[in-house]
């Protein structure tokens, strides 16, 4: 997998040294070179602005909430910048709000620099990567069967892969909170998923939107 000698990288992360580690680790494995690097997110902002670059690593430590509103403004900017994030605890959860806000990476800092360089090749080559480790079940199967859902099914399951939540899904599809539940119920049993997560990840896995490490 080559990266483009155009390809170019901002980090955002609290720890200096972190990010002058993935800088060394760049230059070692001819990676994209790495053109701001800042410590605070208003920083990070301004210099992703000005310096439109290809590909964005930034710490989970920021806060979700923080984090998925400037990933969607990445995606939805004229030039996108794809957007990894990173952090030293990752959670399943914490993993899917960012694949489903749209980023296109998520790793933890502990993974072995093998795997932190595949991550970003694959980001950078344009596709997308999830790390096994993040998953409690790094087997999760793919979702099988989507056929045997009706069409109706099929929207929920849909929304679930995007975050909507029960109420809003109902909203969605003008149909009541109970009647989404009842839909969920017997996706879960037509699919051997089990939970709303299960579910989502299964679908990002199918639809082949996750790399996993």
């Amino acid at each position: 997998m080559t990266i483009s000698s155009v390809d170019t990288l901002a980090v955002c992360d609290p720890e200096p040294v972190a990010m002058e580690g993935l800088r060394s680790l760049m230059e070692s494995i001819d990676g994209p070179r790495v053109v701001a690097v800042e410590t605070n997110v208003e920083d990070a902002v301004t210099a992703v602005r000005q310096l439109q670059p290809s590909l964005l690593v930034v710490d989970k430590g920021f806060g979700v909430p923080t984090l998925t509103s400037w990933v969607r403004l990445l995606n939805a900017a004229e030039k996108p910048t794809a957007v990894i994030v990173w952090g030293t605890l990752m959670s399943e959860s914490e993993a899917l709000r960012f694949l489903q806000a749209g980023a296109a990476g998520v790793i933890r800092k502990t993974a072995p620099l093998t795997e932190l360089a595949g991550c970003i090749r694959a980001v950078a080559a344009g596709g997308n990567w999830m790390e096994s480790d993040v998953l409690r079940d790094p087997r999760l199967p793919l979702r099988t069967g989507r056929s045997a859902l009706t069409p109706r099914e099929v929207q929920v399951v849909d929304l679930v892969e995007r975050g909507y939540k029960n109420k809003e899904i109902g909203q969605s599809l003008g149909i009541r909170t109970g009647t989404v539940k009842i839909h969920l119920k017997h996706i879960f049993e037509k699919t051997g998923i089990r939970g709303r997560y299960g579910l989502a990840l299964s679908g990002l896995k199918h639809k082949a939107l996750l790399t996993a490490g």
